[in-house]
């Protein structure tokens, strides 16, 4: 079931651990072994899962010998911090849309390492998301002008190329499991991630399930959008194509994107005391939440996706 190896700028240190959780099952009240994928340790700048996506994205820019990445989000974004460092690691420059009016670059720890990074800013003067997409092909078409070479990668790096990360991610995960079967569990925000997921182990042949927590979007909108990626990915790797029954997904958005929820906080602080997880309050702490009821029984894998200076932003009171 191995893909042929595309190209990829190495980034990410793998395989990441897969370790077990004892005491965070029963502080969490399962019945059954969580093991738990440590994606927060790929190695790479913080980047966590972001590391997997940008390895493929970069070599695609670097092929086509671009000069700068053009990306974007909001001053939070995990995504946005990686691509800059990936950026500088890369010898390219990186132009970053973010969404509403200009901050100081302190206003959030993944905004101030990108900067550090040496990304140049640009700001949609409008807070939603959306603006930032919009602006993205305006801006390269302006830096093309001036005699650049951009290349744009999309909010969250959600594209067929960013996925196929995790597409090569299922083959490592069943060779660490040796057979066992566990339900996956993961956060979801723009998609990518759980549509690389669904990809792979449907080329497996389905030998685990794999249910999104979606912190970001209405499940319904987020369906879709995965459904077709992951149909994307099978595309390029000539695997049998997923389909609406293979994409699970649960709400865990809480009060909405970016807020942080009682109970998610309530999991992050079980998972710090219990195995040393430290958990962002965007995505994972929401995710780990609705672990026990996304499996009442049985074994458990969540899928630990990082998002480190999320949670230093939050131990700083950042919005």
């Amino acid at each position: 079931m191995a893909v042929t190896a595309p190209a990829r700028t190495r980034l990410a240190v793998l395989p990441t651990p897969l370790v077990a959780a004892p005491r965070l099952a029963d502080g969490l009240g399962l019945t059954g072994p969580l093991l738990v994928k440590r994606d927060d340790l790929t190695g790479f700048a913080v980047a966590g899962n972001k590391a997997r996506q940008l390895e493929l994205l970069l070599a695609e820019a670097l092929e086509q010998r671009a000069d700068v990445l053009v990306t974007g989000g909001t001053i939070g974004s995990n995504f946005v911090a990686a691509a800059a460092a990936a950026a500088t690691y890369a010898g390219l420059g990186c132009v970053l849309i973010l969404a509403g009016d200009e901050v100081d670059r302190t206003a959030h720890p993944n905004l101030a390492a990108a900067c550090a990074w040496g990304a140049r800013l640009r700001w949609t003067g409008d807070a939603e998301r959306a603006s930032v997409d919009a602006m993205l092909p305006t801006v390269a078409a302006q830096l093309a002008a001036e005699g650049a070479r951009p290349h744009v990668l999309p909010r969250g790096g959600a594209d067929a190329t960013g996925a196929l990360g995790y597409r090569l991610a299922v083959d490592e995960l069943v060779g660490q499991l040796a057979g066992e079967r566990p339900t996956v569990l993961v956060a979801v925000g723009a998609g990518g991630t759980l549509a690389g997921l669904v990809a792979g182990v449907v080329a497996h042949g389905r030998p685990f399930r794999v249910v999104g927590a979606s912190v970001s979007r209405p499940v319904e909108e987020v369906a879709a959008r995965v459904l077709d990626l992951a149909r994307q990915v099978a595309l390029r790797c000539g695997d049998e194509p997923a389909g609406p029954q293979d994409v699970h997904l649960v709400d865990a958005r809480g009060p909405g994107h970016g807020l942080a929820s009682a109970a998610g906080d309530d999991a992050a602080a079980l998972a710090l005391r219990c195995a040393g997880l430290v958990l962002d309050p965007v995505y994972t702490a929401k995710a780990l939440a609705v672990l026990p009821a996304v499996v009442p029984d049985g074994s458990a894998l969540f899928w630990h996706t990082g998002g480190l200076l999320d949670a230093v932003a939050a131990m700083l009171g950042r919005p």
